[in-house]
C-alpha cells in the first residue's frame, strides 16, 4: 500500500520528442489525471531533444525556441484523461497546425494517478472540515485546495464585494493536510489563514476543498512530497536525471505562467 500511494500522491512527468511514442500509465485501481502539458520548443536543442537534421542543414535554420500550441492540453485530456494507459506518437499534426516548421519539437506532460473512488468534503473559511473512514479504514489524502478557485464553490458561496475573480491558492495546503490526516481513521482542521497561512489580497473569502479516500491496509509508511516526480518503466519512484528535472521545471514554469 505504501507504494500504491507514493504513486497516487505523486506527479509524474513525461516527454517524448518528434517522432518518438509518449506513455502514460497509472497503477490498478487509479486513472491518468492530466495537470497541464506543452507541446513545442523552449529550450535549445542541445538540452532537450537533439535536431535530427545534419548538423551542416540545422546551422541553416535559426531555432525557434519561443515556440508552442495552444491545443497540447486538450489534446492530452482527448487521448488519456481517465484511463489506466494512453500511448501515440507525437508529431505537430496532432496538433494541427505547426507553429515553427523546421524546428524540431517535443511534447511535455505533467500528471496525476487519481483514485477511481474518492471523496471530496469542502469547508468555508474558518469551519472546521472532518474527516473520517470505517472501522480499519484509514484516510489517504489525495488533493487539497485552500484559497479562491476560479469556479468558486457550491457549498461556500462568495459575497460579491466589488473585488475581480482572482484565483489563489495555498502552496503547502497538500502537505499540511498529508501531515494532519494522512493514515488515520478520523481527523479534523480548520479552514483557517492561521493553519494554511493567507495566499489571497485580504478579504477575499476562501474555502478548503479536500480530496481522499480509505483503504483498509493500516500500514502506511510516510511520503516524502518534497521530491521531484520522476517516472520509471515500472512506475516506481526512481532518483531524478539532470533531463527529467530540468523538463519538471519547464513544465512548472509553463504551467505558472499560462
Amino acid at each position: 500500500f505504501a507504494g500504491y500511494l507514493s504513486q497516487v500522491l505523486k506527479n509524474y512527468t513525461d516527454h517524448a520528442c518528434d517522432g518518438e511514442y509518449v506513455s502514460l500509465r497509472c497503477p490498478h485501481r487509479t486513472t491518468i489525471s492530466i495537470q497541464s502539458s506543452f507541446y513545442g520548443r523552449i529550450v535549445p536543442s542541445h538540452q532537450l531533444c537533439p535536431s535530427r537534421y545534419p548538423h551542416s542543414y540545422a546551422t541553416l535554420i535559426k531555432e525557434d525556441v519561443a515556440c508552442s500550441v495552444g491545443t497540447s492540453l486538450q489534446k492530452m485530456l482527448d487521448e488519456c484523461q481517465d484511463r489506466r494507459s494512453c500511448q501515440f506518437l507525437v508529431n505537430s499534426r496532432l496538433f494541427g497546425t505547426d507553429p515553427c516548421p523546421g524546428t524540431g519539437k517535443y511534447l511535455l506532460v505533467w500528471y496525476k494517478c487519481r483514485p477511481n473512488e474518492y471523496k471530496s468534503k469542502v469547508a468555508c473559511e474558518d469551519d472546521k472540515l472532518r474527516l473520517s473512514c470505517k472501522k480499519s479504514m484509514v484516510i489517504a489524502i489525495y488533493s487539497a485546495i485552500f484559497g479562491r478557485t476560479q469556479g468558486g464553490s457550491l457549498e461556500c458561496p462568495y459575497q460579491n464585494l466589488g473585488m475581480p475573480m482572482i484565483e489563489c491558492q495555498s502552496a503547502t495546503a497538500l502537505q499540511l493536510m498529508i501531515k494532519r490526516c494522512h493514515g488515520k481513521r478520523r481527523c479534523s482542521i480548520y479552514a483557517s489563514t492561521y493553519e494554511f497561512g493567507d495566499p489571497c489580497y485580504p478579504g477575499i473569502q476562501k474555502h478548503l476543498n479536500v480530496i481522499y479516500t480509505c483503504d483498509n491496509t493500516p500500514l502506511l509508511l510516510p511520503v516524502d512530497e518534497t521530491q521531484p516526480p520522476a517516472l520509471s518503466s515500472s512506475m516506481e519512484p526512481v532518483g531524478v536525471g539532470t533531463e527529467m528535472a530540468l523538463l519538471s521545471n519547464i513544465l512548472a514554469a509553463y504551467a505558472f505562467i499560462t
